[in-house]
């Protein structure tokens, strides 16, 4: 997960990922890499901590499943088990190297701040860094620009 901010996308995914995982037979190993070039977005990222008002945005059956609510400040923390599914560092996409043989890359939001050289370059580095079958997430307004060549187009929302 690119440009994860303070880890909402991340942890939303590993949620995703970890009810999936509860409908198969077992023997399927996860990790998550989430990156962000703010150092602070990352530590407050690891800590797994928000304020209640997650709750409105969190179904309640997914709030009481994944999270802790601490009576003292009333945060929410989620639980060690997803967040044990991921692992955040600081990154910055452009210029650190990419991890490579990933299933999937998500960058929503992310290359509407970078011009059409940059996200170019973004383009062939996610291309390179996924596997064979690999899925690339992207935000609504954003595309790949002209290398549609590298990868196929699964569905647009």
């Amino acid at each position: 997960v690119c440009g994860c901010s303070t880890g909402e996308e991340a942890y939303s995914i590993a949620i995703l990922i970890h009810e999936h995982l509860q409908t198969l037979d077992g023997g399927h190993k996860v990790q998550i890499f989430a990156s962000d070039v703010d150092r602070h977005a990352i530590d407050q990222a690891r800590t797994g901590a928000y304020p209640a008002s997650i709750a409105s945005d969190v179904s309640a059956n997914r709030l009481a499943r994944y999270f802790m609510q601490d009576a003292n400040s009333g945060l929410y923390r989620i639980q060690k088990a997803i967040r044990d599914l991921l692992v955040f560092s600081e990154q910055d996409v452009i210029k650190d190297p990419p991890f490579s043989k990933l299933d999937l890359i998500s960058c929503r939001n992310v290359l509407i701040y970078m011009n059409k050289e940059l996200q170019r370059k973004l383009m062939a580095l996610f291309h390179f860094a996924l596997t064979p079958r690999g899925v690339l997430f992207l935000g609504a307004s954003e595309r790949v620009g002209d290398l549609r060549t590298l990868f196929t187009h699964i569905e647009q929302t």
